[in-house]
């Protein structure tokens, strides 16, 4: 019995030890990864200057054209991330700020994302590699239920989130595999689909007043950040479009452009613009909000 037990504790003790020597081995190579998604080139990154950054979902990502504002004389860069969430914004915004960014404007979109105070967990693991190291991340985080776990169990989070951080998408950031990601200053523009849109339907969703959008707002003033929320276009077919009638009696403060593009040419969606249409958005945004600096 007790040689069983010494050969159990042998056998813990070198499990732990891998446990450990891979979660080094882990954030070694994503501490060292700023090419692979926004988020790594946010953390790995600093002191940066921008006149106007664009934060929000695949409809920021898919719709802001950072190349027409910086033709106008502006230093921009879109920050949205496909599947985020207002949650996930806020921790990209304290993030900017850890970094020692300077921003004198924030276009964030704020539309169909504000109907949940949830999170997005494919897109919460991207910022998983970085708990140990960034304050902000740690306080960002501190709340949720499996935080221990994640913060003290050697190699958790990477299991946990295997499918978004585990060993292929390590392999690809220790050779440092490039993605589009970061091309054209963030837009990653859609191709127009040869059919008929399929209307969205937004009559299960009422908009409600969301924390993440709080937060956003209160580091905004703090940083003297100027914010711009805004809706972005959605195909007119779309059931009970009065839904942004009442997003704007929740929030009065938000710019109205969910009507600022409605030629089905320009969709690639019913929810998100085509290439052309993205191109034509940002720029009524442009002229509406902006002036050239040339």
């Amino acid at each position: 019995m007790k040689k069983f037990l010494l050969f159990l504790a042998k056998v813990s003790a070198l499990l732990l030890l891998t446990l450990v020597l891979l979660d080094v081995l882990y954030t070694a190579v994503y501490m060292q990864s700023y090419s692979r998604s926004k988020i790594d080139y946010l953390f790995n990154s600093k002191d940066k200057n921008y006149d106007v950054v664009f934060l929000g979902s695949s409809r920021v990502n898919n719709h802001f054209v950072p190349k027409i504002f910086n033709d106008q004389g502006y230093k921009t860069f879109n920050f949205g991330i496909t599947r985020s969430r207002l949650e996930e914004s806020a921790l990209m915004l304290k993030m900017m700020v850890e970094r020692n960014y300077k921003i004198k404007c924030l276009v964030l979109q704020v539309d169909l994302n504000i109907n949940t105070n949830d999170h997005s967990e494919a897109i919460r693991s991207l910022f998983m590699p970085y708990l140990h190291t960034s304050k902000t991340i740690r306080e960002f985080y501190r709340t949720i239920p499996e935080y221990n776990q994640l913060l003290y169990i050697p190699f958790y989070r990477y299991m946990h989130y295997d499918a978004r951080v585990g060993f292929r998408e390590m392999y690809y950031s220790a050779i440092h595999k490039k993605t589009n990601a970061l091309d054209n200053e963030g837009f990653h523009p859609l191709m127009t689909v040869d059919k008929n849109l399929i209307p969205a339907d937004l009559s299960k969703y009422y908009p409600k007043r969301n924390k993440g959008y709080e937060e956003i707002k209160a580091i905004c003033k703090k940083n003297n950040i100027q914010l711009i929320a805004l809706t972005t276009p959605i195909c007119i077919e779309t059931i009970n479009r009065d839904y942004f009638n009442h997003l704007q009696e929740v929030y009065p403060e938000i710019r109205r452009f969910e009507n600022a593009v409605t030629n089905d040419k320009y969709f690639s969606t019913c929810g998100h613009l085509n290439k052309d249409g993205a191109e034509e958005f940002t720029k009524i945004v442009f002229k509406a909000l902006f002036k050239p600096k040339n």
